[in-house]
């Protein structure tokens, strides 16, 4: 650690100092800070070692530094050891692991032959997990890792020798629960299961990993076992309901943190808009999240502050690492390899060596994505930048939460805005960031997409039963096992419903919702690996011709093989950025609810979305566009749920009440009011922007009418448009008062203009987008004034709520 960082600790409110540090050098008067809030410390609640906790364990902790527990551990350590399920919902870096490592340790030290496992949804979240409970050295506990990384030669002893397994939801589908025969000496005395991080576990890929836990409780139960659940998470919403959800049985939820905390400063960052630059269709624009967190990155490390920056995809991780190292070697060429880009993708060596570095403070500066939001428990960290909003408020404390880990060291937290309608609203609004609770957790695991290919891995487990169908979901499983036995994929017999294959089906499950196997990026002149992409990304982000971007370095895409899973590259340093460009069609499946009003019709239902990657842009840092490429990729067909909203033609022309716009105007007023709902939705379902779509004509085939679609990116669905539909008046609120508040003349990325729009972002209008939005509020209950001065807090708050 340098000599900076260690004199930093010492400083009295060391991050407001900070901000003046990343503040030094703005131009008087063009401060792009929009909201400074100062945040509290909070004194410590230390209870006494509960009688029932095993000595050696005990001895263990305390010789590691825990003197006394607080408060919140030791209330759910005695949850779990009297039998009950328990979530413990309290702040990052309160202390989870301890409230499951008492009960856990305790019961490994007591009965020797009691086992464990352990979840985390990050292989980098498990591994420092195993280190901390390795470090601790309580005799007689055996603990090991079994994950995707683990070496072939290991598995065998740690399926016959370790009592404590810490792995993954992919390893328990592919690797433990088809061969559960193989597990039958662990599974018999399964004691306890740990699911850390339990808010992570949403959308689709939560309704896989609550059908997941199902299984596994089945199957212990087939062995004689019926392990006790402990949950953690630091963001959730009504943390019982939620963790009774994904496990499929009642959970007692601990929520009173007792830990301390350190102050923080909070700081809400738009950066300005550069002169001289147009993006597209004139469009003005924001000097980039990214350079601006490269900025803020370098100036941080100059002051010796160990520091993360959450940047929201991968090649923006590399880019803002890149660019702070830019800025630093012209300060101090030593300070430049004190900063890394980490991310998903990188091979499992590569991680290990970068979290270690993080850990010990050889590295001062990483920008990340989120993969560590979760992760390595780093302790002591100064700062934190958050480039983007996350898409959901619970990940943006989780990464905020990394900041200010230790008592005594008070800390900054900046979240620099995005060119983006949510980001906007969000620096503009700072109570929807500071004093909103973080959002429910949506999870379907009725959703037949999810149910079917779980029921299929149930019943090639163990035959299925109808009392097993009540836990996987009663009538709707049912429905689906009846469906799968027309088909004869299943087969009825008196005792159950049997597996009629003689091939397992869960190598063909993905249960993370990213469409198959994932794609390998290989430098063509070495054949080396250099990572993977997922396949539903794939078209996206290493088409041919794409910028693909490897721990600093830049690869140009010679030619993807959707087919065989590979992408070939050349190594390549071109001064411009790819993005991608896209075609969608929209037809109606099936209405699921219907609210009619005068001249406007909402709805919910199930949408077939055909997309197609058609060429891509090239853009230089500035955002500025050299030119387009034409691309020629297959469509992909995705049948999901969509919430949508008819306009009467009558509303939208000149008739009294109406919304004044010439036929002409009506496709441009609607795809920037599409483009809107879309960033503002996340605002009230539990999604990032990228986890829904959108398509709105001026006519669609199926409705008659003016339509506007909002639409799940998942196969089935995940809940997303589901929220949008109970919460349409709030979120179409927000999302008029997104774009009237810009202060943009005809629109730009930080109101309607979209980063992903397949039409380039034309027509856009962004005056007819209020207007349309006006004429629907006023039509469904909304009243003028309280659209036109934002009077939806409450709505907001009860839309949010679960």
């Amino acid at each position: 650690m340098s000599v900076g960082c260690a004199k930093l600790r010492h400083v009295a409110n060391q991050g407001r100092r900070l901000l003046d540090r990343v503040l030094a050098g703005v131009p008087a008067g063009e401060s792009p800070l929009t909201h400074t809030e100062e945040q509290p410390p909070r004194p410590a609640q230390p209870v006494e070692w509960p009688a029932w906790a095993a000595d050696p364990v005990v001895s263990a902790l305390v010789g590691r530094g825990v003197t006394r527990p607080w408060r919140h551990q030791v209330e759910a350590a005695a949850h779990a050891w009297s039998g009950s399920h328990v979530v413990v919902a309290t702040g990052t870096a309160s202390g989870k692991s301890l409230a499951y490592q008492l009960p856990v340790l305790s019961a490994l030290t007591v009965d020797p032959k009691a086992t464990a496992l352990y979840l985390a949804p990050t292989k980098a979240l498990g591994a420092d997990q195993l280190r901390s409970v390795s470090g601790l050295g309580v005799p007689g506990v055996r603990a090991a890792s079994f994950d995707g990384d683990t070496p072939m030669a290991e598995r065998d002893w740690v399926r016959a020798h370790a009592n404590w397994v810490f792995s993954n939801p992919d390893m328990l589908h592919r690797g433990v629960l088809p061969n559960h025969a193989r597990w039958i000496r662990f599974l018999r005395r399964l004691s306890y299961v740990v699911v850390d991080e339990c808010h992570t576990y949403r959308g689709v890929f939560g309704s896989h990993v609550a059908l997941l836990l199902r299984r596994l409780r089945r199957v212990a139960q087939l062995y004689g076992a019926d392990p006790v659940f402990v949950l953690a998470s630091a963001t959730v919403a009504d943390p019982a309901a939620s963790a009774s959800a994904l496990l499929g049985a009642p959970c007692e939820a601990v929520t009173e943190d007792g830990s301390p905390r350190a102050g923080r400063t909070v700081a809400l960052w738009e950066p300005p808009l550069l002169d001289d630059l147009e993006g597209e269709n004139g469009a003005p624009v924001r000097r980039s999240a990214g350079a601006e967190t490269a900025r803020i990155l370098a100036d941080l490390v100059v002051e010796g502050a160990r520091s993360l920056a959450f940047v929201r995809s991968r090649v923006g991780a590399e880019l803002t690492a890149l660019g702070a190292r830019r800025v630093l070697s012209e300060v101090d060429p030593s300070l430049a390899e004190r900063v890394a880009a980490y991310r998903g993708g990188y091979l499992p060596e590569e991680r290990r060596s970068l979290e270690r570095a993080v850990s010990s403070g050889e590295l001062l500066g990483v920008a990340t994505t989120n993969a560590l939001e979760l992760g390595v428990d780093i302790v002591g960290l100064d700062a934190v930048v958050v480039a983007g909003f996350p898409g959901t408020l619970a990940s943006f404390w989780q990464q905020a939460g990394r900041a200010g880990r230790t008592e005594d060291t008070d800390a900054l937290v900046v979240f620099v805005a995005r060119d983006d309608p949510l980001d906007t609203y969000l620096v503009h609004n700072p109570s929807a960031v500071l004093d909103k609770p973080v959002e429910a957790t949506v999870l379907d695991p009725t959703n037949p997409y999810v149910l079917e290919p779980q029921l299929a891995c149930a019943a090639a487990e163990l035959p299925l039963t109808p009392e097993s169908l009540e836990s996987f979901g009663g009538d709707a499983a049912l429905a689906v096992v009846e469906d799968m036995v027309a088909r004869r994929v299943l087969r009825r017999r008196p005792n159950g419903w049997y597996w009629t294959s003689h091939d397992r089906p869960h190598a063909s499950v993905d249960i993370r919702g990213s469409g198959g196997e994932q794609v390998v990026v290989v430098e063509a002149d070495s054949g080396r690996m250099l990572g993977t992409v997922d396949p539903g990304s794939a078209c996206w982000q290493v088409h041919s011709g794409a910028v693909y971007l490897h721990q600093g370095e830049s690869y140009v895409v010679d030619e993807l093989d959707l087919d065989s899973g590979l992408a070939m590259v050349h190594a390549e340093k071109p001064d411009w950025t790819t993005t991608a460009r896209d075609t969608k069609d929209i037809s109606v499946v099936r209405v699921l609810e219907k609210r009619s009003f005068d001249g406007v019709t909402v709805c919910l239902g199930e949408v077939e979305v055909t997309s197609q990657v058609v060429g891509y842009l090239r853009k230089l840092p500035s955002g500025q566009v050299v030119d387009s490429v034409p691309l020629s990729l297959p469509a992909q067909t995705l049948v999901t749920r969509a919430v949508w909203y008819t306009v009467s033609a009558e509303l939208l022309g000149s008739a009294p009440g109406g919304a004044g716009l010439a036929p002409a105007r009506v496709p441009g007023a609607l795809h920037a009011a599409e483009h809107a709902a879309i960033g503002l939705l996340p605002l009230f379902a539990t999604c990032d922007r990228w986890d829904i779509g959108g398509v709105s004509t001026a006519l669609h085939q199926d409705t008659g009418e003016a339509t506007v679609f909002v639409h799940d990116g998942h196969p089935g669905g995940a809940g997303f448009a589901d929220r949008g539909f109970n919460a349409v008046v709030p979120w179409l609120v927000a999302t008029r008062e997104a774009i009237a508040a810009c202060a943009c003349p005809a629109g730009c990325p930080s109101c309607v203009q979209s980063p992903k729009c397949g039409n380039g972002n034309d027509p856009l209008d962004k005056a007819g987008g209020v207007a349309v939005l006006d004429v629907v509020l006023g039509v469904v209950g909304e009243s003028r004034h309280d659209v036109r001065h934002g009077r939806v807090d409450q709505d907001r708050s009860a839309a949010t709520r679960p």
